[in-house]
């Protein structure tokens, strides 16, 4: 990487990037072979291994040990039973050996080892012996203790998931959750409501609030209320208390009427909740914090807004936001030109992407956590999906427009944000203009943004900027609430340097990340005053009570 000065800021640039496509069509016939030579070495030297270790296997000399939090195996059988010892040994070498392929091949870019390494998973993951009923000691079990009742149970459970989910196994018993009642329940108001998002003020519980308000822009893609789940597990909830005067945007969820809304579209909002949080708050500046696909918006309306001359906000902090989409991440998995064509036609025709299809795409990425995990529990155990908050939000999905999701294919498939030719407000994109001060949280579990393309994207802003990693994955460490023993993050210099740089100069906290922004975002939203006791202004009144009638749809 090289390096510029912008504005007297230090300015990481990535070296220039090829495409797959470019890389392929460049490797000349020797280069090929070459490689193929290679592979076929290495392909005999791990069969020569699996070989060795089933031979071990055989003949019970093997210490071959399920990864520490691997479920499937926990059953004493697969310990103590000969049989079934050797079966899971065996089963476990060659996954392995066959997933470690990914790796060891020499492949032209890192999408198609992304590919391969998807293909791979795929494969062993469904040949697992957990999900059949022979290869299952815990579901025989269950059958002959239950006189054959759990296999009649999941019998049903299968037969309602072919009719009504697709063929799926349904991942949350959601009955006992609702929005408004016992999820989404942190008092506010909504104060302002336009064809593309509601807007919702929260009630102060602090006698005073800063004079500086907070707008959180959260993904188009899942409906708010992740980040308001139960009480004390709720961040929107922990930022009012924090004496913020907190706002969030509700995103419609969107018909197919709505397939021209593109990230235009969706950048003004942004700027238009903007204007209407700084009114509420008597013209004071707004800090603004967005989360995965919503930080990408706001980053892109933003981004705007510097270029016609004026940032419209004081700070910026985003969480699990991605910008720079050439960087290795298991969603290269679904890059291949072909396909990203057949999806691409499929949301035109319907006018927008379906929350099925995407949820569908994210299970398979973690297939033996959400699709056999649920086959097992549902159909071998006979047992309900387990009922849990997030899961429940995870299955009230929302669609996405036809304009947006080809937009996003295009920065999926050719980073067309920060290499170009793409523009939002017929604004090109140059985050190094963006200099208001700026935070950054990334996960290390992240499947989805992985934490290094997180610190990318951070390196591309200008202005002084915080980096700050969570432990746990994508949606798990933005509700990582302060009553999780587990939670803990890393804080360290700017993020100027290399990302392993970064983690090796950072230290550990035990604890969320909340409180460490909560602190950040404090210090620049301004001196105390006397908490609003109205929600709204004259001209942006209550419309209704929160979560307001959008996050219904």
């Amino acid at each position: 990487m090289s390096k510029k000065r912008t504005n007297n800021q230090l300015i990481v640039v990535p070296p220039p990037k090829t495409t797959p496509d470019k890389a392929t069509r460049k490797e000349s016939l020797f280069a090929r072979l070459a490689r193929l030579a290679t592979n076929s070495a290495r392909v005999v030297a791990a069969s020569a291994e699996l070989t060795s270790q089933l031979a071990s296997i055989g003949v019970g000399t093997s210490k071959i040990e399920p990864e520490k939090g691997d479920r499937r195996f926990t059953h004493p059988a697969w310990r103590e039973h000969p049989g079934y010892r050797r079966l899971g040994q065996a089963y476990l070498a060659w996954s392995r050996s066959v997933n470690g392929l990914a790796d060891r091949l020499d492949t032209p870019d890192w999408r198609t080892r992304e590919q391969l390494r998807f293909a791979l998973d795929l494969w062993t993951s469904a040949a697992a012996p957990t999900n059949t009923l022979l290869g299952n000691p815990a579901a025989l079990q269950k059958a002959f203790d239950s006189g054959g009742t759990s296999l009649l149970r999941g019998s049903k459970n299968w037969l309602h998931d072919v009719l009504h989910n697709r063929g799926m196994p349904t991942q949350v018993d959601a009955s006992g959750f609702k929005v408004g009642e016992n999820l989404g329940v942190t008092p506010g108001s909504v104060v302002y409501r336009c064809e593309v998002f509601e807007l919702i003020e929260y009630h102060p519980v602090t006698a005073t609030v800063r004079e500086r308000p907070v707008l959180l822009v959260p993904p188009m893609i899942g409906k708010y209320y992740f980040l308001d789940m139960a009480p004390g597990r709720s961040f929107i909830e922990y930022a009012v208390s924090r004496g913020l005067h907190f706002f969030t945007i509700s995103w419609r969820n969107p018909n197919p009427e709505h397939a021209a809304w593109n990230l235009d579209t969706y950048a003004a909002a942004v700027l238009e909740a903007l204007e209407v949080v700084r009114e509420i708050a008597d013209g004071a500046e707004v800090n603004a914090h967005g989360i995965c696909a919503g930080g990408f918006i706001l980053s892109a309306a933003l981004n705007h807004s510097v270029a016609q001359g004026k940032c419209p906000v004081n700070a910026a902090s985003f969480g699990v936001m991605l910008l720079d989409f050439d960087n290795p991440m298991p969603l290269g998995a679904f890059s291949p030109a072909p396909l990203l064509k057949l999806v691409r036609e499929k949301s035109a025709r319907a006018g927008v992407m379906s929350s099925s299809d995407m949820a569908a795409a994210f299970a398979w990425l973690r297939p033996n956590d959400l699709v056999w995990n649920y086959w097992h529990n549902n159909y071998l155990m006979g047992e309900l999906p387990p009922a849990i908050d997030v899961m429940a939000w995870n299955a009230d999905g929302t669609r996405m427009p036809a304009a947006l999701h080809s937009q996003f294919l295009d920065v999926f498939g050719d980073n067309a944000l920060v290499d170009g030719p793409l523009t939002v407000l017929g604004s090109p994109f140059e985050a190094s203009a963006i200099d208001c001060d700026s935070y950054f949280m990334a996960a290390e579990g992240d499947h989805v943004t992985p934490w290094k393309g997180c610190y990318q994207s951070a390196q591309l802003f200008g202005g002084e900027r915080s980096f700050v990693l969570s432990n746990a994955g994508h949606i798990a460490s933005l509700i990582n609430s302060l009553s999780n023993p587990k939670s803990r993050h890393f804080t360290g210099p700017a993020p100027t340097v290399d990302a392993d740089d970064w983690l090796a100069q950072a230290s550990e906290h035990s604890g969320t990340w909340w409180t460490h922004w909560a602190d950040w975002v404090t210090e620049r939203a301004g001196a105390e005053r006397t908490a609003p006791t109205v929600a709204g202004r004259k001209r942006h009144a209550e419309l209704e009570p929160a979560p307001g009638r959008y996050v219904h749809e």
